[in-house]
Order: structure tokens, then C-alpha cells, then sequence
């Protein structure tokens, strides 16, 4: 028989959402109710008859809680066999009742560490007894069943209606859940740990995620796929809502994220900035006055590309940003906050997906970044280089002008988020052309120039916007080709990390050009 009827359950949470309904609904079946602490109380507190497991164990919580289920009692009653003679024997032998079902959420270990709690506060937020009570009923799914999620009190109540108790598939399902949420929790654990201790490469290193959301494919029809957030809380496309639109797709969300990553980059303090992102790589990207002004200048940078793309704000969407934005169909657009008028002209466009945020992420906070390779991880710190001003070396005759100065830096900073090799022409704020991810840097340098010239002649302007621009190299010059192609286009400045065993002969063609060149002694590759 696969069903088991639900006679005695043992419930100890952290998190009561929906405690008291639940318990309520299980007293009403005829269930015994066990509990532990502040769960006990918040059950007796709402009238409910409740033993308390240090009743049962005959030892009481002791050294501050961290020892209370931790007892032949309580393991035995989840572990026992009901169909082995032996178990049986000893269970009554010892007095040991059975439990039927386990509902146990875990201390709040990620939210504490999120909150920036001291260490020895993180430490006592380690769940010790619940990890070992819920890895024990799931082992034992074919008598127990092991909730771990408040999602999942409305199926155990339609279980028991519809059954009298839980059939097996469905212990099945819980125990599944049940071990990856243990397995998640000590992944975190190990993780802030390695942190804590300083270790950048730890033995053994897990990661784990909670689903978010299953999709129809992934980057391709043929492909299966989900999104799984990881607890961070880092403002996104993870933790955003969507005000509207169709489901985001695999495809969305990744450029999304590349999007928004960008746009943080400029911190709205210092003016409004946007960012226009197709295939994970920005086609546009602009300061202005106003977030329309930003808009429009990143749009103009590439507007064949901008069509059907992501675009990331660093400001509260207003109405005169979103009147731009839906001049041409966009898929995403994501914004730390949008007001009633722009929401409204969003409406009317129902295949267009709204996101807000309530912030922008800190690109320099330390995010750990990974990539699957055949039988392995490749595991990184996600690339929060930064350059100041006072960094830069200037290695040419010219030094660049204030107003080249400002411009590289905005060159730069856009460079880290482009796919290597990268190049980007910058003029006045904004981006005129931008190569990315082509195997040879002067491919970059020809395709960027090209992309600026075809966009000066859509736009009617007497010459390429290349003309006067700045240019940014997100790794060296190992030839002055590169370069060169660069100075061809019209640009007067360039910025790059330097570390050529050919520098003097790129920082000579440079001088014979009349160009201004820094080197940052930093590289953004990006793949």
C-alpha cells in the first residue's frame, strides 16, 4: 500500500507564512501535532493542541536550542521501517511513536548572511538539528513525508482530502525537494565560509539554486531550460518584477542581465545613462541630460541592431523615455523604477516586458561568476576591475584633453562589458561604434568603423561619427595595425590596457598619428 495515513506530524519552522491555517487544517484531520520552541508557542498561542518534542524525548531544548531533536525519539520515529518486524520491535521496546509527517524550514542562514550579519551571528544561524530531521524522513519517504517549502502546504492538505493520507509519488516528490534544500543550504554555508576564511579556491565547491521559472526552450527550440535565482538578492533581472509582458525567455533574461550589469555602471548621480543590448553585447550606450536624451543618443549609435533589443535605464522610467522606446519594437525594458505615465504608454504594447528593480546592483560588490565546461566549472570573481582617473598612465607626446579624458573613461567602462575582442569609438558621451567578438583586434577596429560610418550616412550627418571620436581596446595593441585602423576612422584618443611586448612601436605609430593614448594596466577580456 502506497498510501500512509497521517497521524502525527513533527512541525519546527523558521519561516511561519501560512503556519497556523496549515497546523489548523491538520488538528481538523485528527493529526497529532508535535512542535519545538517558538513554532510550539505560535501553535498554542493560536489555540491549537500541540506536545512539545522535549515532552516526548523526556530532555529539554537545551545549550540556547542547538540541541533538542537531536534524539532516538524523534530519529527513530522518522526512520523506522513500518513494514520490518525488527523496527517495529524496538519501537515499541523504546516507546518510540512514529511520525508520519516532517515540516521543518531551516534557520534563516542565506537572509543573515545577506544582511551583513558579524560572523559569530552567521555561525548561529547554521540549522544543525533540521538538516538532520529532514535528510532523515526523505530517506525514508516510503512511510515519511518532508515538507521543506511553504509552497507545499496546499498539496499536503489535497492529498489528505483526496486520500485520507500521502500516497508515494507524492512523498517521492517531497523527499526530491527535501535534499536539494539541504543540499543548497550547505551549499551556502560552504560558501560563505570560503569567503569568511579567506580560501579563493576552496577543495570542494557547490552551487545551488531555487527555480524561478521553466521556459519552453532555451537558447534554441530544440533545448530544455529553467531559471534559477541563487538567494542573492542582487538587483536584477532575477529579483525584478515584471509589470507586463510575455514570459521572458532564456535568451531575454541573459541580455537582460548583460543590459542592466552595464547601465550600472553609471551611477545616476552622476546623470542619467542607457544602454541597448542585442545578443549580450551593447549596440548602444549613452549619457544625457535626460533619460530621453540618454535614449537617443544610444539608439543612435546602431539603430539596425537596436531593433527588437534590451534596454537598460539607471533612472526611474518617465513618460518622455518610454514615448522613444516604443517607437520601434523592444523586447525588455528594465529600469530601477517606472512612473504611472510611462507604465501607461507600456500598456498599450503587449508584447513589450516591463521590469523594475528598486535599484541598481554595486559593480564593484565581489559576485562569484561560472561557466560549465566539459566535466567541470570554470569558477571566477565576475570582473569588477575599476580604473580612476589618477590610474591612467598617458604614454604618448599628447596627453588627451579633458573632454577626450571624459570620453575614454566612458569608453572604457562600456569595453568591459562588450565580447572580446572589443573596440569602441566613443564621441561626446556615447558610443559611435562598438566591434565585439571578432578573432583579430584590428577586425574589431574595422567592423566598429564601419558600423559608425554607416550609421553617420542614416542619420545624414556630413561625415562618420568616428570622426573626433575616442577609442577603447578592452586588451593591448600587439600591433600598431590595430591601432592605425583606429586613427584611419578618425579617432584622436585611445585607451588600453598597454602590456605589448610591442608597445614603443604602437606608442610610436600613435605619436606619428597625433593620437593621445593611456595605457590602464588593466585588461577586461570578456568571453
Amino acid at each position: 500500500m502506497t498510501t500512509v495515513p497521517l497521524r502525527r506530524a513533527l512541525i519546527s519552522v523558521s519561516d511561519k507564512t501560512g503556519l497556523i491555517e496549515f497546523a489548523t487544517a491538520l488538528d481538523a484531520a485528527g493529526v497529532e501535532l508535535l512542535s519545538t520552541g517558538g513554532t510550539a508557542k505560535a501553535l498554542r498561542d493560536a489555540g491549537l493542541p500541540v506536545r512539545d518534542v522535549a515532552e516526548v524525548t523526556g530532555f529539554p531544548e537545551m545549550m540556547d536550542g542547538r540541541v533538542k531533536t537531536l534524539h532516538p525519539m524523534v530519529h527513530g520515529g522518522l526512520l523506522a521501517l513500518r513494514d520490518n518486524a525488527e523496527h517495529l520491535a524496538a519501537m515499541e521496546a523504546h516507546g518510540i511513536g512514529a511520525i508520519d509527517l516532517l515540516v521543518v524550514n531551516l534557520y534563516p542562514f542565506e537572509a543573515t548572511v545577506a544582511s551583513g550579519a558579524d560572523y559569530d551571528t552567521c555561525i548561529e544561524n547554521i540549522d544543525i538539528g533540521g538538516p538532520a530531521m529532514i535528510r532523515a524522513a526523505a530517506k525514508n519517504h516510503a512511510f515519511v513525508g518532508v515538507v521543506v517549502d511553504t509552497e507545499d502546504y496546499a498539496d499536503v492538505l489535497a492529498e489528505l482530502e483526496a486520500h485520507g493520507g500521502t500516497t508515494l509519488p507524492f512523498r517521492q516528490r517531497l523527499a526530491r525537494t527535501a535534499y536539494a534544500r539541504t543540499a543548497a543550504y550547505d551549499a551556502a554555508v560552504s560558501t560563505w565560509m570560503a569567503g569568511a576564511h579567506g580560501d579563493a579556491a576552496p577543495r570542494r565547491r557547490a552551487f545551488a539554486g531555487t527555480l524561478k521559472q521553466t521556459m519552453r526552450y532555451g537558447e534554441n527550440p530544440h533545448q530544455a531550460a529553467a531559471f534559477y535565482t541563487d538567494g542573492s538578492n542582487r538587483p536584477g533581472v532575477a529579483t525584478a518584477v515584471q509589470h507586463q509582458g510575455k514570459e521572458l525567455s532564456y535568451n531575454n533574461i541573459n541580455d537582460t542581465d548583460a543590459a542592466f550589469e552595464l547601465v550600472a555602471e553609471f551611477a545616476p548621480a552622476d546623470g542619467p545613462a542607457c544602454a541597448i543590448i542585442k545578443h549580450a553585447n551593447p549596440c548602444g550606450v549613452a549619457r544625457g541630460a535626460t533619460l530621453a536624451e540618454a535614449y537617443q543618443k544610444a539608439f543612435d549609435c546602431d539603430r539596425t541592431s537596436a531593433f527588437g533589443g534590451i534596454v537598460a535605464l539607471n533612472g526611474t522610467l518617465d513618460g518622455a523615455t518610454a514615448e522613444e522606446i516604443v517607437k520601434i519594437f523592444t523586447e525588455v525594458v528594465i529600469a530601477p523604477d517606472a512612473d504611472e505615465d510611462a507604465r501607461a504608454i507600456f500598456a498599450a504594447k503587449k508584447n513589450l516586458r516591463l521590469l523594475t528593480t528598486g535599484a541598481l546592483p554595486d559593480p564593484r560588490a565581489r559576485v562569484l561568476a561560472w561557466k560549465q565546461v566539459a566535466g567541470g566549472l570554470l569558477v571566477q570573481d565576475k570582473d569588477t576591475g575599476f580604473v580612476a582617473e589618477a590610474d591612467l598612465k598617458v604614454v604618448t607626446k599628447r596627453a588627451p584633453t579633458a573632454a577626450e579624458m571624459a570620453d575614454l573613461r566612458f569608453a572604457w567602462t562600456v569595453a568591459k562589458h562588450v565580447k572580446s575582442n572589443a573596440i569602441v569609438y566613443v564621441r561626446d558621451g556615447a558610443t559611435v561604434g562598438v566591434g565585439a567578438g571578432q578573432m583579430s583586434r584590428v577586425d574589431s577596429s574595422t567592423i566598429a568603423a564601419l558600423k559608425a560610418g554607416r550609421m553617420g550616412a542614416e542619420l545624414g550627418l556630413p561625415e562618420t561619427p568616428a570622426k573626433g571620436s575616442v577609442v577603447a581596446s578592452d586588451a593591448f595593441f600587439p600591433f600598431a595595425d590595430g591601432l592605425m585602423a583606429a586613427a584611419e576612422a578618425g579617432a584622436t584618443a585611445i585607451i588600453q590596457p598597454g602590456g605589448s611586448m610591442r608597445d614603443d612601436e604602437v606608442i610610436a605609430a600613435a605619436d606619428a598619428a597625433g593620437l593621445a593614448m593611456v595605457f590602464t594596466g588593466m585588461r577586461h577580456f570578456r568571453h
